[in-house]
């Protein structure tokens, strides 16, 4: 992971390289259409998803191997993450956060294989999943509730002269939602990364390479539980605002 060079009697390495989208094949410009590796790991992602949740539960046995044991915790997991938050209501949207949480995971921890890419490292494909989540809640409530969804915004208990400063505060936090959804699985990832490349860079120098090593396998180490802390906090998050839409009065 460390692309460092000496320049000058310096120690020059770049952490943010690693987040450089390039073509799988030649060195052409990218259009929409391109396979970059995003789309590779992107793909691989889906590949190990459909591998563990569909291949590796086939059998259904009454005494599940590892693979469908890790399945049937995770499916479990997230069953009672939606059926706690947003009710009974929202398990008929089980399947759809689901998927979102397998995804990010998965695409959290490829990331961290040696050579590998991090597609949840970029804001355009975090953005994706947050304001997709977001424009799904919005149209939902609006569709159960009508304009009774607004009344997510006016806060009734509170006094009435504050009324109208709260609702423009509720609008503007509301609105604020995807943006944070989506910046905070992207920072925390990339930041993380980077962290590992720096690390990796000072490995090169003799006199702090033990010191630089024991940093990368401590900051790996954290990385693996950040992966999974960020797709969870993603998960919940989106059970929140899927409970808002079911039940914009409570």
């Amino acid at each position: 992971m460390a692309g460092e060079a000496h320049e000058e009697g310096g120690l020059v390495f770049h952490p943010l390289d690693q987040f450089q989208i390039k073509p799988l094949f030649g060195d052409g410009p990218i259009h929409w259409y391109t396979p970059t590796n995003v789309t590779l790991w992107l793909g691989l992602c889906v590949l190990v998803v459909v591998a563990l949740f569909v291949f590796g539960t086939r059998g259904r046995a009454v005494i599940p191997g590892r693979i469908q044991s890790m399945a049937e915790m995770a499916y479990g997991m997230v069953y009672k993450m939606v059926e706690e938050i947003a009710g009974h209501d929202g398990v008929k949207y089980f399947p759809m956060i689901m998927t979102l949480f397998v995804f990010i995971l998965f695409a959290n921890m490829l990331g961290l294989l040696p050579m590998s890419f991090t597609p949840t490292s970029h804001i355009a494909v975090t953005a994706v999943l947050g304001f997709g989540v977001f424009i799904f809640v919005t149209l939902l409530g609006l569709i159960k509730h009508g304009t009774h969804f607004l009344g997510l915004f006016w806060m009734s208990d509170a006094p009435l002269i504050l009324r109208p400063i709260i609702a423009v505060i509720e609008v503007i936090s509301y609105f604020v939602r995807p943006v944070s959804h989506s910046i905070r699985l992207a920072g925390n990832i990339m930041a993380g990364h980077a962290m590992i490349k720096v690390f990796a860079g000072f490995a090169a120098v003799t006199l702090i390479s033990p010191l630089a090593i024991f940093g990368i396998a401590a900051v790996y180490g954290l990385e693996v539980l950040v992966a999974f802390i960020q797709a969870y906090v993603f998960t919940i998050l989106t059970c929140v605002y899927l409970k808002d839409a079911l039940h914009p009065g409570h």
